[in-house]
């Protein structure tokens, strides 16, 4: 896997799926939802975000409800990464499914300044702020959890598995 090269965007803690993706916009077009994305957050993130660019939550992030369509406007976006104290359990299983990279990091986002330049590596759970120098260790993820990133998610990881049993 490569690595993800992005601006990064410093959110606290318990940042909620009901933030990421505002109650208003719940049965909105994809199209419509991602323009509101963590709007409440930060009014500037949906209009300035770029592709690839990362986020950097503190403690359980993602948390509040279960909305299914949080990471998946996220990954819509075309989010790099998104690094955190810690994940709400279902939206870290969510963002896996949909091929997010996640990754813990103990002392995110302390490390770093909203808009600094950054290099995460997923496989070696390393992130480099590339305006500092500055290099901080996540947790590694499970061989099983990387598997699914690579491939983009579990649906294109059951469909290469399915082409090459039908090999």
């Amino acid at each position: 896997m490569d690595t993800i090269k992005g601006k990064i965007w410093i959110f606290g803690d318990d940042i909620n799926t009901d933030a990421i993706v505002p109650g208003a916009y719940i049965s909105s077009p994809m199209e419509e939802v991602v323009k509101h994305v963590l709007e409440s957050e930060n009014p500037d993130f949906a209009i300035n975000f770029k592709k690839d660019d990362i986020i950097a939550g503190g403690a359980n992030f993602g948390c509040g409800s279960s909305r299914e369509n949080a990471p998946e406007a996220l990954k819509r976006m075309g989010i790099g990464a998104i690094i955190a104290r810690s994940f709400a359990r279902i939206f870290f299983r969510n963002a896996v499914a949909l091929g997010i990279p996640v990754m813990t990091v103990e002392n995110s986002p302390d490390g770093f300044s909203e808009g600094n330049m950054v290099e995460v590596d997923v496989e070696e759970a390393e992130i480099k702020n590339l305006t500092t120098g500055e290099i901080i260790n996540g947790t590694p993820l499970y061989k099983d959890i990387l598997d699914v990133i690579k491939m983009g998610g579990i649906v294109p990881l059951m469909k290469d598995m399915k082409s090459r049993i039908s090999e």
